[in-house]
């Protein structure tokens, strides 16, 4: 076996600071749960969906969460929180190691537009080792309604992937579809974390590498420690999922090629589906410009 302790945090969040409540949540979890090593939190954890709270990386919240991680060795991420970089806003996650380092920043590869107008695409896949146990990889949210995104890090050796959200909506019964779909695919853990109030409507998952579901929390606060055993992973991707299907592998040896992904590829039919663009009424005049959408918007994913 080659365990490990994830607690998955799902709790109320504000619009503003949620530092103190999620240290709160962090100080009860290893209380209880003294043997867990990593907590997770909800996608903008830190400081809710306004971009009026972005800030430039490092600054004083990482500080915040670098003494948390150190005061409970643990591995600590953060959610995420808007970030002020170069002019540009991003929605960026960190990752801190026991020690209190920041071990990396992932920047969501899809914000939801256009309901999260104003914040910008990162471009970096994210994964990152824990010594000993297993190598872990970082998707927000939205990102991961793009198989691709999962399978790059499959690809890369990610045998976890963490999945901070941030949904409110009607659709959150597609995320969870989406999250044990990938489970299933990608042969891998996903624990898949939502917030509430401010921070979404709940029903955080966790799923394993036989795409079997763990655990699926209601719409209230809960912690969720789960120990997983990387070991599982290793034997899907080797033997097949459930002993059946070895989808790493016949990806590995398709003889396919994927023309979508080529330079050339004709994209007419996806460039007649017009621009990204809120949904109107019919009877409604169209707006002048329709990447225009006010900013403080809380419909995140």
């Amino acid at each position: 076996m080659t365990p490990f302790a994830i607690a998955g945090i799902q709790m109320h969040l504000g619009h503003g600071s949620n530092i103190d409540a999620m240290r709160q949540r962090i100080d009860l979890t290893m209380h209880l749960y003294p043997w867990v090593q990593m907590v997770l939190f909800s996608e903008l954890a830190v400081h809710g969906p306004l971009l009026q709270h972005a800030q430039p990386l490092p600054g004083t919240a990482e500080e915040e969460f670098q003494t948390i991680a150190r005061h409970h060795k643990i591995w600590l991420v953060n959610g995420s929180m808007y970030e002020r970089r170069d002019g540009a806003i991003y929605n960026t996650t960190s990752i801190f190691d026991p020690d209190g380092q920041v071990v990396t920043r992932y920047r969501k590869m899809f914000p939801f537009t256009p309901l999260e107008q104003g914040v910008q695409p990162g471009h970096e896949f994210c994964v990152f080792d824990v010594d000993g146990i297993g190598r872990f990889g970082l998707l927000n949210c939205y990102d991961i309604w793009f198989p691709e995104t999962s399978r790059q890090l499959t690809a890369m050796g990610a045998e976890v992937i963490l999945h901070p959200v941030m949904t409110h909506t009607i659709d959150r019964d597609i995320d969870i579809a989406v999250a044990h779909a990938t489970s299933a695919m990608m042969q891998c853990y996903v624990f898949d974390i939502n917030g509430l109030a401010a921070g979404g409507n709940g029903q955080s998952c966790v799923f394993d590498p036989s795409g079997r579901k763990l655990h699926q929390a209601d719409a209230t606060e809960q912690i969720i420690p789960i120990e997983i055993d990387l070991e599982q992973v290793r034997r899907s991707r080797e033997r097949g999922i459930r002993g059946l299907g070895q989808m790493a592998k016949s990806f590995r040896d398709r003889p396919a090629q994927f023309p979508v992904y080529q330079p050339g590829f004709d994209t007419t039919y996806l460039e007649s589906l017009g621009p990204v663009a809120t949904p109107r009424r019919v009877d409604a005049p169209a707006p002048s410009n329709v990447q225009t959408l006010p900013v403080r918007r809380s419909f995140v994913k």
